[in-house]
């Protein structure tokens, strides 16, 4: 039997990596991944590893397959099983002492992975580092192998992929602490062969990450320390070194190391050796990988050391040059490493925190002043350094849209760099930095034949991004600034006056593209100016809103022009904004009458993006023209249009989000200034949900409802939507198969239902609807799709808290009825949802529902918990962990935080989760889909 299922692996992987047809490969592929779950895999694997015929092929997967089973699958072992494998693996470990190192590395991972499992007392030697150390000394033949293992140790000690109960991996990790000293003795021993001492070094990296309880002292003198640091100028092992220098920088300053003073003597002897590399950095023949290591080590030690950096020493100004030689490399990858260092140190020199030592306020301030004075030449070389990283490269118009995408995010990072010089600097200052830069540029363009404009947008892109914090009182560079605009060479990024603007718009699509954004920013700016200028304004903006002045404004970007009007129409008083408002309406209004005036016929056929176009302009003025009434009187001016397109093309999801966005901004714009036009509104919405079930009809409700749920004049429209919307949703998710498939209507109908309980519960809660939402809820906790989900958790949240709430008492008798009939189910479908039902992402919504559930029902919940707990087989958890599953909900009821519970639902999660078996085992004890239950009459505690 076993000796066919080997032929079999054999075979299926001979077809994996060789056959010619893909079907049959990934067939191969997939037998091979179920095999690997199965019983049959612990036998197999480990006779293939042990059969000196098997190929390279065979023995990395089987390498990889005892090496999951181990970490995933060790509880399938029957009891004392795992002394024969403990003695194969070592077996194994011997036989691929030399190679491959692709096995080797699996099989230590496994050895790792057991050692996990198993406790010290079992593993024999006083725990598997001073077995080690006895193996290693008596057969120094495997040091390779042994060293290999000792590496993985500690790395192994966070790797979720080891099925260990939480407690099993604490305990795990205490004893390794506690033989951290073996260790590195075992790595000093190793120091004097020389083919082993990159992996020693990459061995005390793992064990210094691992542990920190090596004092400074010790590690000031250690000989592994001195050859870390010697090993800093060698080519061969320079990534090593780095590895163990950086921990050894994160050691002086983690938490628990100590004071400054006590890890003197290390960070003394760590700084020297880093400068020294300054040199290498900047050797142009050095291999770039190597420079990438040598950055990463400045840059880590800029980090770690910023408070003591940022007082302003010789030594900390000569740390700071260096970090200022990596901003200049041409490489991006390297000079950004800084970057965070820079933002460290800005905000260490700039908060008071920093200097409250100094005692008194004057003490304070005068320290402050010295400190800033002395980086300030820092943060202006900064500056200078950073701003040249924006300039678009020669071959831009090949780069492709990753790269571009890649090109825009450099640009951000350095907006990001600069701001941070400007707080120490200023904005008078940094703009006179950047100046300095566009003067060059622009006394360049001057002077060339071909003069290149990159440069200058360059400097005035960065001059933008730092424009917030420049003062108003700035008279000196700003008008030198805009005295060089009209000179400069009109390329698509030097538009920054409405006259230039207007040029751009008809250059290119990328040209209108940054007009457009340029124009919005100053009209933002600007807004109060620009009210006397709105003829002008005017014109620019129906000739590219119609597309027949020349403008290559694209539909997108047009947007931006629509944003831009109207925030100067909100500066207006009511009269002028009236008249301005149909002014930037009709050029939106007028294309969507003409196209109902062909006929309802074309108006159904024509496609989504000839109404949409309109439509989204027509949201962005209802979104940002601050004027209630005046727009709430545009609104019902241009309600008949909308209602026609409402009704003609309902069932065009596009089309339908459009008008819906446009009638919310309205909503929030409006508010009770609408009048009857809400009315007509939702007696449309809930007509067309009907027939169409939209999605975006629940959204736009439940908008209406966080506005008007309030008005008691609304009420009987708000009442009768609620009924309609909520009854046609719950035929439509009657089982988690259906909210599945509609996870668009499952979200917005929950998001509604919140809406109805915070702002109207007295529409909602004692209706028979509230009742059946509820069930419908339960059917859907675990649903997969992460908004859906929330939707549900959130609004059965609110349920559970709102008779608690200020005014939520009124309904604590309905609520008390609902939940006492289904808290049983209830409760047993939320402990699926945190064991394995939902992905452990939503921990802390299921926590949280869980939480309000035990503070509102008390003694029902833990008795509705211990039922559900109880069904959990003992395979999955432990009597110990079944009590400690009930006192975290006894605690929530008492009053623990949802952070502090959160983190202990946590450990449950893990356990039930910590592999496929388990996590099988306890949902099919919980049935989480299974809604059927005895309604058992409760007592109120």
């Amino acid at each position: 039997m076993e000796a066919q299922a080997q032929a079999t692996v054999k075979e299926a992987l001979a077809a994996l990596y060789h056959h010619p047809d893909d079907s049959i490969r990934t067939a191969a592929d997939r037998w091979l991944q179920e095999f690997q779950h199965t019983l049959d895999a612990w036998q197999v694997a480990d006779s293939l590893l042990h059969d000196e015929s098997s190929n390279l092929e065979t023995l990395i997967f089987c390498s990889q397959t005892l090496r999951s089973k181990v970490q995933r699958d060790f509880e399938e072992l029957p009891a004392g099983a795992f002394r024969s494998l403990q003695d194969s693996l070592y077996v194994l470990l011997k036989k691929f002492n030399k190679g491959p190192a692709k096995v080797r590395t699996q099989i230590c991972i496994a050895i790792a992975a057991l050692a996990v499992h198993i406790p010290v007392e079992d593993w024999g030697a006083g725990g598997i580092v001073n077995w080690l150390s006895d193996e290693m000394k008596a057969h120094p033949e495997f040091i390779p192998g042994f060293l290999e293992l000792l590496i993985v140790l500690p790395q192994e000690t966070s790797s979720y992929k080891i099925a260990a109960r939480p407690e099993r991996r604490r305990q795990f990790e205490s004893d390794l602490c506690t033989s951290a000293n073996v260790a590195i003795s075992l790595l000093t021993a190793c120091m004097a062969i020389d083919q082993l001492k990159e992996q020693v070094l990459e061995g005390f990296s793992s064990w210094l990450r691992f542990c920190r309880g090596i004092s400074a002292s010790e590690l000031a003198s250690h000989p592994l320390v001195h050859m870390a640091l010697s090993s800093l100028n060698s080519d061969q092992f320079l990534e090593a070194a780095v590895n163990v220098t950086s921990e050894l920088i994160h050691a002086t300053v983690s938490h628990g190391s100590g004071t400054t003073a006590e890890q003197l003597p290390l960070i003394q002897i760590l700084v020297p050796h880093i400068m020294g590399l300054n040199e290498q950095l900047k050797d142009q023949s050095k291999d770039e990988e190597d420079v990438k290591a040598i950055a990463r080590l400045y840059a880590d030690m800029g980090e770690s050391y910023v408070d003591l950096i940022a007082a302003g020493s010789d030594d900390s100004i000569q740390i700071v040059n260096a970090l200022l030689d990596v901003t200049s490399h041409q490489e991006f990858d390297i000079c950004s490493m800084t970057f965070n260092f820079w933002h460290r140190l800005k905000r260490n020199l700039i908060r008071r925190e920093s200097y409250v030592s100094y005692g008194s306020e004057v003490a304070i301030e005068a320290e402050r002043n010295r400190r800033l004075l002395m980086f300030r030449p820092k943060f202006e070389s900064l500056v200078s350094l950073v701003s040249s990283r924006v300039e678009y490269p020669e071959d831009y118009h090949t780069f492709s849209e990753e790269d571009r995408r890649d090109f825009r995010h450099v640009r951000y990072a350095v907006s990001d760099v600069l701001l941070d010089a400007t707080d120490v600097l200023g904005g008078d200052s940094t703009l006179k930095v950047l100046s300095t830069k566009l003067a060059q540029a622009y006394g360049s363009c001057n002077t060339q034949q071909n003069p290149k404009w990159q440069p200058v947008e360059a400097a005035l892109f960065c001059i933008q991004a730092i424009a917030k914090s420049v003062s108003l009182e700035e008279r000196e560079i700003l008008p030198q600034v805009m005295s060089m605009l009209p000179c400069l060479p009109h390329n698509e990024q030097l538009l920054l006056t409405v006259d230039i603007l207007n040029k751009g718009m008809s250059t290119s699509e990328d040209t209108a593209a940054a007009a457009s954004m340029a124009f919005k920013y100053i009209c933002e700016d600007c807004r109060r100016k620009f009210a006397g200028s709105l003829d002008g304004l005017f014109q620019i903006y129906h000739i590219a809103i119609s597309g027949v002045g020349g403008y290559k404004v694209s539909s997108e970007d047009s947007l931006h022009l629509v944003e831009a009007l109207s925030v100067v129409i909100t500066t207006l008083p009511p009269e002028s904004a009236r008249t301005a408002l149909e002014l930037i309406c009709q050029p939106v209004i007028n294309p969507l009458q003409e196209l109902i005036h062909q006929g309802d016929q074309i108006l159904q056929q024509i496609p989504a993006r000839q109404l949409t176009v309109h439509i989204d302009r027509l949201s962005s003025i209802f979104s940002n023209v601050k004027h209630p009434e005046v727009v709430a009187e545009a609104v019902n001016r241009y309600w008949p249009t909308l209602k026609i397109i409402f009704d003609q093309r309902a069932w065009d999801t596009r089309t339908m989000e459009s008008v819906c966005r446009s009638c919310k901004f309205a909503v929030r714009t409006c508010g009770r200034a609408m009048g009857m036009t809400i009315g007509a509104m939702l007696e449309e919405i809930q007509t067309l949900y009907q027939q169409h079930k939209q999605s975006c009809f629940l959204y736009l409700s439940s908008e209406v409802i966080k506005i008007f749920g309030s008005d008691p004049s609304c009420a009987d429209y708000l009442t009768n939507l609620i009924q309609i919307l909520f009854s046609h949703t719950v035929q439509l998710l009657r089982t988690i198969q259906d909210f599945t498939a509609r996870p668009d209507i499952a979200d917005d109908c929950y998001l509604l239902g919140s809406r109805c309980i915070r702002y109207c519960p007295n529409l909602f809660v004692p209706t028979e609807m509230f009742q059946r939402l509820v069930d419908c809820a339960m059917a859907g906790i675990t649903i997969q799709h992460r908004e859906a989900c929330k939707s549900i958790l959130s609004f059965l949240s609110d349920v559970f808290d709102l008779p608690n709430s200020s005014d939520g008492g009124n309904y604590r008798e309905f609520i008390n009825t609902i939940v006492l009939q289904r808290g049983a189910t209830l409760t047993r479908i939320m402990i699926a949802a945190l064991t394995g039902a939902l992905p452990s992402g939503r921990l802390e919504e299921v926590s949280y529902v869980l939480l309000s559930l035990s503070r509102a029902f008390g003694e029902n919940m833990l008795n509705w918990a211990r039922e559900s707990i109880n069904l959990i087989p003992p395979q999955a958890l432990t009597d110990a962990e079944r009590l400690r599953f009930l006192n975290i909900i006894s605690d929530a009821a008492s009053g623990s935080s949802l952070h502090t519970i959160t983190d202990r639902f946590g450990e449950i999660s893990d356990v039930c989760r910590r592999n496929k078996t388990v996590q099988d085992l306890v949902q099919s004890a919980l049935r989480p889909h299974d809604l059927t239950f005895t309604v058992v009459p409760q007592q109120l505690s």
